[in-house]
């Protein structure tokens, strides 16, 4: 058995597939939330990773028939943990399958909370289109750089009290200012669970993902928030 206090051994990411109708032509990655520090291991069964199971689902439905394939990736351990960054590790696993399985398909990530701050970080993959960042974990050192060229909708609740969203702004204008196409929606009342508007959540997701890879025109709430200031 694998202990779950040592941070060198093999613990190995999987992820759980949503095939496509068909030939896949696109995937979309989707990249739960976990803690700061933490080297327990994941399961498919905490609270972050079944906040997931809802948009990996409406993405899923979406796209299926089009092609695309929804992969949700199954972290090793619950913790960023400092410059081990043990998820965006594991993303870069995940795109790295991607390709082995499918070749250069575009993708797209999407991630809430830790998640949004690995689908971040994991952009600059040559495959990477671009990142839906739910209530993304911000950190103001954390580069953006590797956002130049890509796709970014920030989606952050005005009363959220885990994440910030005046630091996901910030990281939105930094990204715009990198190169990135950006666009940010705050929505109102809502919190970092993403329950109260839970429709709007997933909608917005599934519209940005299909939009951005070419299915779909995106929605106009989406092109407004790309055509406005961050």
């Amino acid at each position: 058995m694998t202990s779950a206090d040592d941070p060198a051994s093999t613990v190995t990411a999987s992820v759980d597939v949503k095939p496509a109708t068909g030939e896949t032509r696109a995937v979309v990655l989707v990249l739960a939330g976990g803690k700061e520090n933490s080297f327990d291991l994941a399961d498919a069964g905490q609270l972050t990773a079944l906040r997931m199971r809802p948009f990996a689902a409406a993405l899923h439905r979406r796209g299926r028939k089009r092609g695309v394939a929804v992969w949700t990736v199954r972290y090793r351990y619950r913790g960023w943990n400092g410059d081990q960054r043990s998820p965006v590790v594991d993303a870069e696993w995940a795109l790295d399958e991607v390709r082995r399985q499918h070749a250069d398909v575009p993708v797209v990530l999407v991630g809430h909370s830790m998640g949004g701050r690995a689908a971040l970080m994991a952009a600059g993959d040559a495959s990477v289109r671009g990142v839906c960042a739910l209530a993304p974990w911000t950190v103001r050192s954390d580069p953006v750089a590797q956002l130049a060229g890509k796709t970014l909708l920030v989606i952050h609740g005005t009363r959220d009290m885990v994440t910030s969203p005046r630091g996901s702004r910030s990281l939105a204008r930094h990204a715009q200012q990198a190169g990135a196409r950006v666009g940010y929606i705050g929505l109102a009342a809502e919190m970092h669970a993403m329950v109260f508007r839970w429709r709007t959540w997933h909608r917005l997701a599934a519209g940005f993902s299909m939009g951005v890879l070419g299915i779909e025109p995106l929605p106009r709430a989406i092109e407004a928030a790309f055509n406005r200031a961050v």
